[in-house]
């Protein structure tokens, strides 16, 4: 048999990388390659136009050498280019290549672990992974060689720099609107915008981006002048230079670019353009200088900090990280797509419908493009069939819909194209008198008007389109698309939060619409969601799912960011129904960390965030496969990270199921690191809740599960025993929504007033942290009739009850979940009311919801969308799995009485130290053994279980433990 050595297996892997990558010189085995080291041969050297250059030190294993050789690698320079060597990449080969009798195709279908070495300016070297080996084919390696070849500090560092340069754009520009007024206000009409300060940077973040471009096109074209040249400190008339050369290149093509920023510069008088444009020619040639040829989107990066009514709008950044990992994915999911087939990829139909800057679509087409680079294309010749027929994108902010065509046409700036598929979408009250709901008036519509096209020349005569046409028509049908890949906005017309308080619809109070201006756009919103999954407390998010839904052809991708509370929230039931029934392949991926500002796959939302990855089914026939749950410790902090975890969730194999018992998920490695595990959940029609996000420990998932099917499967312990459980609707009857108690005539009945003794009409309304430290709780306020109300009051009454569920439960700072009252209580906002029809069984209930196997059922059906906390509608309670009260004997609840009389006054800790509390342990004891009659082995795994819920990152949020909490048996 032959034997392969390794440089052998460089050559061939070096040719095997030359056929994945276009406009790169690969070189393998050859000295003279490292500037001042003649001598030095590295084993492979990627240097790719616009990037900086890679080097690959390869070796059998156990490769001993290669993690030190590569690292020696860093800091070099490239002799041909002079470029600095910033990532480097140890790889080790299997053993079994050394006797390949076809090396290229036994290459190819290796298993390789590599891990790679960057270095930044003063902090010194990084290894990803830490430790440990990443694992890939031939093809997830290129990846990571394009990923690495952009430093992501010099893309942060590029991207703090047009921030400041911005900032000190925007000043001037405020100086003009106190001078000028009109003129800024001119300005924000061109960007279909009101004079604001967050308009105003807009305005000088679209010339700023021009700028920088036009730095790299004059180097492309001849008789562009450079920045210098049109704008530099000697020039007289910058103002008159630059528009004469923005028109120039505006002939070559680059409207998305260029228009609208040739018309800002237009509307300002010399002196003032003078001033902006010398300042911005600084940033733009520091970013140029800087060699971040290939990082799109930093305008777009900084350009949703500017947007002025995000608090309305409800539109976060997509982290990039975020993006990359949502678009892979998604893309994955993609079959039978001939990706080295232009014509193929020109059929394809990707649409984002609430697009922002384009960061979802960027991070698509850069999938598809190395994908297409990887079976030997050529990425520039997609770029005019994916600008003209492949990437959709609408948005309300027609300043966000520029940013998005200036990033996607900026991916191959040489490369000309004609129109684009990028809409402004009609908003608010329009000229003739009817209000429009951007994107979301597609969902009874396969066309629509939208605002002015910013980026066809051939039909437009003023960059914005106006001197020609206001509008244009856009095919957008139903059952169009291949995939459909949104962050929406996450607002709601219910949502109350002080930055809302005032408006009559905080979902439609943009752009300063009037409250009778939200009023029809709600109503507008009612007449489009007939048969929808779109529901007003889930907010203007299950909208926009709904309308991904109607756009998505049979075997089409569907690809979301939605808040956590999709998981569990009744208002989003409607949609979870929908995907069960009409999806397949469905992946939900959540983030197990414990601060909320770790939650999100979006910057600034500070609260929890899941992404919804499914393949739309091609026959109406329910596909009855299990969903698939990922959770991980952290988000990917960078794009290499992005990739690596996608890799791991695509190839992960004989994934681990609930019902196996409580042996926890399958794990999710980066190199030596556990950052999560993944695990299937079976198929669920009804749109049940999805326990099984943001989970750090799936054995508890396994147990929870266990015990909603009547079974107590406990870690490290036999094949579960039976205990009865039920949902909580089959056993009691759920009070009254706090508005259908006090609110305003003829809703509510009563009115809240203070409490005091011997009260007709006690009520247990609010969280009190000194009256809820044990079993039972005293009233807190009084209900007072309303006059002429007396019959609904009554009636109203009848809901009363001993027992109260927490609606909103902190696991980090409260003791129960179930509060009992002395005497039969009125719940509110925060108590609503469980009513037995047996009073036998108050304290039964109270008793199993406090200890801990009812506080992890708790935990496992509410949404944890806010970190330690677990919140519970009225409705979503109705299914919580409880013990069935009803096939206790009348011993056992004799005994329950005996238990709760013991404990009634007892004080309790915290919930996410109910490992630690005493008086906890003592009441799992009495609940397990005494009530229930199992033995001390099963006490002894209902304490372990204890300690793994309160190791949760969703119970303790954070909270540190105190110093003397000790595991209490």
């Amino acid at each position: 048999m032959p034997r392969q050595s390794e440089p052998n297996v460089n050559n061939v892997l070096a040719d095997l990388l030359r056929g994945m990558f276009s406009r790169t010189n690969i070189i393998s085995e050859n000295t003279q390659v490292i500037a001042d080291h003649p001598g030095l041969k590295p084993d492979i050297l990627v240097n790719s136009i616009g990037r900086s250059p890679v080097v690959l030190e390869a070796e059998y294993l156990p490769a001993h050498t290669a993690e030190e050789e590569a690292r020696a690698r860093l800091g070099l320079e490239v002799a041909s280019n002079g470029r600095m060597i910033e990532a480097a990449i140890a790889l080790r080969y299997p053993e079994q290549l050394k006797k390949a009798t076809d090396l290229p195709t036994d290459l190819r279908s290796s298993t390789l672990s590599y891990a790679v070495f960057t270095q930044e300016p003063d902090k010194g070297i990084k290894r990803f992974p830490e430790s440990g080996w990443l694992d890939g084919s031939v093809e997830d390696l290129a990846d990571l060689i394009r990923l690495v070849s952009v430093p992501q500090w010099a893309v942060d560092q590029a991207t703090e720099i047009l921030r400041k340069g911005i900032d000190n754009a925007a000043s001037i520009l405020d100086e003009v609107a106190e001078l000028r007024g009109e003129t800024v206000k001119d300005i924000a009409a061109r960007l279909g915008m009101t004079d604001v300060t967050q308009t105003r940077r807009m305005a000088c973040a679209i010339m700023a981006n021009a700028m920088v471009f036009h730095e790299r096109i004059a180097k492309m074209h001849a008789g562009i002048n450079t920045l210098q040249k049109v704008c530099g400190d000697h020039v007289s008339n910058p103002q008159q230079e630059v528009l004469a050369a923005w028109d120039a290149i505006l002939k070559i093509n680059y409207w998305p670019i260029f228009a609208i920023a040739r018309d800002i510069l237009g509307e300002l008088q010399s002196g003032d353009a003078s001033r902006i444009l010398r300042r911005l020619r600084e940033t733009a040639q520091e970013i140029n200088s800087a060699g971040v040829e290939n990082a799109h989107d930093l305008t777009g990066r900084i350009f949703q900090t500017l947007i002025a009514d995000r608090k309305y709008l409800a539109t976060f950044y997509t982290l990039p990280a975020s993006a990359a990992l949502l678009a892979r994915l998604a893309v994955a999911k993609m079959e039978g797509v001939d990706w080295s087939s232009k014509e193929a990829i020109g059929k394809l139909r990707i649409a984002d419908f609430a697009c922002g800057t384009g960061t979802l679509l960027s991070a698509v087409y850069e999938q598809i493009a190395a994908r297409h680079e990887r079976t030997g294309g050529n990425p520039a010749d997609l770029h005019s069939i994916m600008m003209e027929e492949v990437l959709y994108g609408c948005d309300v902010m027609p300043s966000a819909v520029h940013i998005t065509g200036s990033t996607l046409s900026g991916v191959e700036p040489a490369e000309k194209f004609g129109r684009s598929r990028l809409y402004p979408m009609s908003y608010g009250r329009q000229k003739d008198g009817k209000v429009n709901i951007g994107s979301l008036e597609l969902l009874r519509a396969d066309n629509v008007m939208t605002s002015y096209n910013t980026s066809d020349p051939e039909q437009r005569i003023g960059s914005t389109g106006e001197e020609l046409v206001e509008q244009i028509r856009a095919e957008l049908p139903h059952g169009g698309y291949d995939l459909v890949i949104m962050n929406p906005p996450f607002t709601s017309n219910t949502a109350k939060e002080a930055g809302n308080l005032g408006k009559f619809a905080p979902a439609f109070a943009a752009f300063d619409a009037t409250n009778n201006d939200q009023k029809d756009m709600a109503k507008r919103m009612a007449s489009l969601k007939k048969d929808s999954c779109y529901h007003g407390h889930a907010g203007m998010a299950s909208a926009f799912a709904e309308l991904a839904e109607r756009k998505l052809k049979p075997g089409g991708i569907l690809a979301l960011v939605l808040p956590l509370s999709a998981s569990a929230a009744s208002s989003w039931q409607a949609f979870r129904r929908m995907l069960s029934r009409r999806y397949a392949d469905i992946t939900i991926f959540s983030i197990a960390a414990s601060s909320n500002d770790n939650l999100s796959f979006s910057s600034d939302t500070g609260m929890a965030e899941c992404l919804v990855i499914a393949r739309k089914n091609i026959s109406t026939e329910v596909m009855e496969e299990p969903l698939c749950f990922a959770s991980v410790s952290h988000g990917p902090p960078g794009l290499a990270h992005a990739s690596a975890l996608a890799t791991a969730i695509i190839e992960s194999h004989e994934i681990r199921r609930v019902e196996d018992g409580p042996y926890g998920g399958t794990p999710l490695m980066t190199g030596d690191e556990l950052i999560g595990e993944v695990i299937t959940i079976p198929h669920a029609a009804n749109g049940e809740i999805w326990g099984a996000v943001r989970i750090a420990d799936y054995s508890l998932a396994q147990t929870a599960f266990a015990l909603s099917r009547s079974q107590l499967w406990l870690p490290a312990l036999p094949p579960p025993l039976q205990l009865k459980t039920a949902p909580l609707q089959d056993l009691a009857t759920l009070g009254l929504y706090d508005l259908d108690i006090v609110g305003s005539p003829p809703q509510g009945p009563f009115d809240k007033v203070p409490y005091r003794h011997a009260a007709t009409y006690p009520s247990l309304w609010n969280h009190d942290a000194k009256n809820e430290t044990h079993l039972v709780c005293k009233p807190d306020s009084r209900l007072r009739v309303r006059s002429g109300m007396e019959e609904k009051a009554a009636t109203v009454w009848e809901t009363a009850s001993r027992p109260h569920l927490s609606r909103d439960f902190r696991f980090n700072s409260q003791p129960i979940g179930v509060a009992t009252t002395n005497v039969v209580t009125i719940g509110g906002r925060a108590w609503p009311n469980v009513r037995f029809l047996d009073p036998r069984f108050d304290l039964v209930f109270s008793l199993w919801a406090n200890a801990t196997l009812g506080l992890l059922s708790f935990w496992w059906h509410a949404n944890r969308q806010q970190s330690g906390r677990g919140s519970m509608s009225i409705n979503a309670a109705r299914s919580l799995p409880t013990l069935d009260v009803r096939t206790l004997t009348d011993a056992q609840l004799a005994k329950a009485e005996e238990i709760f009389n013991e404990f009634r006054d007892k004080d309790l800790l915290p919930a996410y130290l109910a490992d630690a509390d005493p008086i906890r342990a003592l009441l799992d004891r009495r609940v397990i053994c005494d009530l229930l009659g199992f033995d001390e082995e099963i006490y002894h795994g209902v304490r372990r279980l204890a300690a793994k819920w309160c190791a949760e990152p969703s119970v303790h949020g954070g909270k540190k433990r105190p110093k003397d909490a000790q595991f209490a048996t």
